[in-house]
């Protein structure tokens, strides 16, 4: 089972490399994250966008522009369809948003003629983050792609992270579909529903994973917290994935972990697309990027 992402890197090295294809790849956040994971190994990186723009950033950054492959197109929205549709006829393992917002970006992977959106799937953001203060790594969502995923949503969104976790090594993950608390509450739909992701688990209509809720966070991570309520359960206090009820709860829950606690590294892709598709702000740090840009090559098939 992997643990960290230092260990994701090791692993990665010893695989076949992935083709990444970043969109409107103008940024140094962008050219930097990919430069790394070309130099460790992990990929093979395409740039798509203002040629000028990226030889003038490999300039400043001090980066050997002859590490990618670069293909010029001088406009934003034609460099994201070229790179979705690059990906789309095979000639990526993984896209990657650069410079581009991320209504542009989606808008690139939901094109129904040139898209990488499979017919009926549903999209959503996985992320991965690496907390000193858990005794492994968390896998949740989502918190970038659905507001307000109904069941069916949060069923496919479920699956992904148990895919996810597969990914890592883990052969049962344990998850936990959060709710504002672990009791059964008839008026809160998030426990309703978390209470029918459990029963589904349980009769192995989501198979290769144990499911249990609704759980509060403190009980989905501190075994404490559930000894104190008196909590039975397999998954609480040792939670590998997280289902979070709704984007406004998985957003800050993400943010939080990353503006108040130190050391914690961070990963985002969007699951459900022919081909991962990394998805991290543009205020992202380089590191994030990076981490992103492993997590969507570990997926990769």
């Amino acid at each position: 089972m992997i643990k960290n992402f230092e260990e994701v890197f090791e692993h990665l090295r010893s695989k076949q490399k992935k083709r990444l294809v970043a969109a409107w790849a103008v940024d140094d956040h962008t050219i930097t994250a990919v430069s790394k994971a070309v130099q460790l190994g992990i990929v093979e990186g395409t740039l798509v966008g203002d040629k000028e723009k990226i030889l003038d950033v490999c300039s400043k950054e001090g980066i050997d522009p002859a590490l990618f492959t670069i293909i010029d197109n001088k406009v934003e929205l034609k460099a994201i369809a070229q790179a979705v549709l690059m990906v789309r006829e095979g000639q990526g393992d993984i896209l990657m948003k650069g410079l581009c917002s991320t209504d542009k970006y989606m808008r690139g992977i939901l094109n129904k003629e040139a898209g990488l959106l499979p017919p009926k799937a549903v999209l959503s953001h996985i992320s991965v983050i690496e907390n000193p203060n858990y005794h492994k790594l968390m896998i949740f969502g989502d918190m970038a792609v659905i507001p307000a995923p109904d069941f069916k949503q949060k069923v496919a969104i479920t699956k992904y992270l148990v895919n996810t976790a597969h990914a890592f090594g883990i052969e049962c993950p344990k998850v936990a579909a959060i709710a504002a608390t672990e009791q059964m509450m008839e008026t809160m739909p998030a426990c309703i529903e978390a209470a029918l992701l459990a029963k589904m688990g349980d009769r192995g209509q989501i198979p290769a994973c144990t499911i249990d809720g609704p759980l509060a966070l403190d009980v989905a991570l501190n075994p404490e917290a559930a000894a104190i309520k008196k909590l039975k359960s397999t998954v609480a206090g040792d939670a590998d994935c997280m289902l979070f009820p709704n984007i406004e709860s998985a957003n800050v829950f993400y943010k939080t972990n990353s503006q108040l606690c130190k050391n914690t590294r961070q990963a985002a892709i969007v699951a459900g697309a022919t081909a991962p598709c990394v998805l991290s702000s543009r205020a992202d740090s380089i590191d994030t990027k990076l981490n992103s840009i492993a997590l969507a090559a570990l997926t990769a098939k």
